[in-house]
């Protein structure tokens, strides 16, 4: 951040020049931290609700674990996302006290100074099979690093639909549900069909040859007769999630009174 605007723009207020609400929407925009190999935007959880998240692949375990540090100075977590279990090793050398999700393949590095994110809601992640796991993981922990109370429902797929079916009491308890499936993709629509939530479909890229890497499960998702679905990309757990959030952070805003009574939830993780 550039110190001497910032001083400029605090001054304004305390002045009296500049109203607080007027303040807070130039910090919405604020400049970035530029450092050798990336421009970390500190501002985004400001604008979003959620701060800046790190791709993992393609960078070095330097950068991630550079990264990370920084954008955890100015935030309760700081996650970066598709870290496999070799990267994660030599990121925690680096930076012991990183949490690892496995299964999610999900990194994350918490400032215990800062308040934990907290979202009034419930979001439902639910499986198809055992192989879409990682996509559902991703989304179920990202969920929970946004601050949602999160429902796993695992292994419900169309091809034992009993399994779903005697289910249904826990799919009533979700504010959202995310659907993840691959194959065919009909898991989606079925449960667009029992729901009175919305439903963000997952494809994921599990199936044979004719699957096409999960293009057939995607088309099954968009072409769905049963309304109040949208669908994300293929493998797409983590923006799921998040627009997840998003939807629960818009009741939340149209009905402050329940983040009040919300539970208080934390990230339940498979730390290594």
């Amino acid at each position: 951040m550039n110190a001497e605007l910032l001083k400029q723009l605090l001054q304004s207020v305390a002045d009296g020049n500049l109203q607080v609400t007027e303040a807070l929407g130039k910090l919405r925009t604020f400049q970035l931290e530029s450092l050798d190999f990336a421009k970390l935007d500190h501002h985004r959880a400001l604008r979003t609700g959620f701060p800046e998240v790190v791709w993992g692949p393609g960078k070095t375990c330097e950068q991630i674990a550079a990264i990370l540090v920084r954008l955890s100075e100015y935030n309760s977590v700081a996650m970066a996302t598709r870290i496999d279990p070799a990267t994660f090793e030599q990121v925690r050398e680096r930076l012991p006290e990183a949490r690892y999700y496995s299964q999610a393949r999900i990194c994350a590095l918490f400032n215990p100074r800062l308040t934990p994110n907290r979202i009034a809601g419930c979001v439902g992640v639910v499986s198809a099979g055992t192989a879409d796991l990682p996509v559902a993981d991703e989304a179920a922990v990202t969920a929970e690093l946004c601050g949602a109370e999160v429902l796993r429902l695992w292994d419900v797929g169309v091809a034992g639909i009993h399994r779903l079916l005697s289910n249904l009491p826990a799919l009533e308890q979700a504010d959202v549900l995310v659907v993840v499936a691959g194959m065919e993709g009909a898991l989606a629509s079925v449960v667009g069909g029992l729901a009175r939530v919305p439903v963000i479909a997952v494809p994921t890229s599990v199936g044979y040859g004719a699957h096409f890497g999960g293009l057939a499960a995607l088309l099954a998702m968009l072409n769905s007769c049963a309304p109040g679905i949208g669908v994300v990309n293929i493998d797409n757990g983590f923006g799921a999630a998040m627009l997840a959030a998003q939807i629960l952070r818009v009741a939340e805003r149209k009905h402050p009174a329940a983040s009040q009574t919300s539970p208080d939830q934390s990230a339940r993780s498979d730390q290594k």
